[in-house]
């Protein structure tokens, strides 16, 4: 079996699963540390030759992450490409077995820890307001359907913008700070937010700086981010 993964959260999953298998990655996947796949450009902008010249027997790519057009340029070099739209924690777990199912591979151990993670939690608190940038210049945050959403949700974190009509909608700075919100949630991706370069925009809010890894990968990171994003929000 011969994969290549356009995700950087399908390529740790598929990695620590069974690391032979993959044959190409985008240059943005940094775990797990070491691999040796060749790398095919960006999640936005692969080198689909590249690809295909790999000959993989799968593809595995996300409905997010990834462009329609480049997806459709490889399906036209007849490969087989499996797309994964992950919206919730249950649907993150449904799409990995699937991945991973297409793969040729049995459910791992770390998708059962992650699991028993995630449902081992103590009820969520009462939840308190946050706004959650994902970028700045301009500010973007997150809105509706979102794994980081409900992820947040889960840890009593509620997202103020989680109705707004678009996932990841841009909404002026002044408004950020009258939207209601307690807390400012600052991953630090895609953005790289820091304690000098961020929390210093909502000078009324209290900040929390959290591993982006943790709020917006699924795969083996998950099994850790139960525990990580909790002691963050206490």
């Amino acid at each position: 079996m011969r994969v290549v993964s356009l995700v950087p959260s399908l390529t740790e999953a598929v990695a620590v699963t069974a690391p032979g298998l993959l044959v190409g990655v985008t240059d943005w996947c940094t775990h797990p540390a070491g691999l040796t796949a060749a790398r095919i450009g960006g999640t936005k902008n692969p080198d689909t030759a590249a690809v295909a010249a790999l000959r993989p027997d799968l593809v595995v790519a996300n409905e997010e992450e990834n462009r329609e057009a480049d997806l459709a340029v490889l399906r036209e070099a007849g490969l087989n490409v499996l797309v994964t739209e992950v919206r919730t924690l249950d649907q993150a777990f449904a799409e990995l077995e699937r991945v991973l199912t297409a793969c040729g591979l049995n459910r791992p151990a770390w998708l059962e820890d992650a699991r028993s993670a995630w449902a081992e939690l103590p009820p969520a608190p009462v939840p308190r307001p946050a706004v959650v940038p994902v970028w700045r210049r301009p500010w973007m945050v997150l809105g509706r359907d979102t794994l980081a959403g409900d992820l947040l949700a889960r840890l009593g974190v509620r997202n103020v913008y989680a109705g707004h009509r678009d996932r990841y909608p841009r909404v002026p700075l002044g408004e950020l700070n009258a939207s209601g919100a307690e807390l400012v949630v600052l991953p630090d991706e895609p953005y790289r937010f820091t304690p000098t370069d961020g929390p210093e925009a909502f000078p009324g809010l209290s900040a929390v700086l959290v591993d982006g890894r943790h709020l917006t990968w699924y795969g083996p990171s998950l099994a850790e981010a139960a525990g990580a994003l909790r002691a963050a929000f206490r």
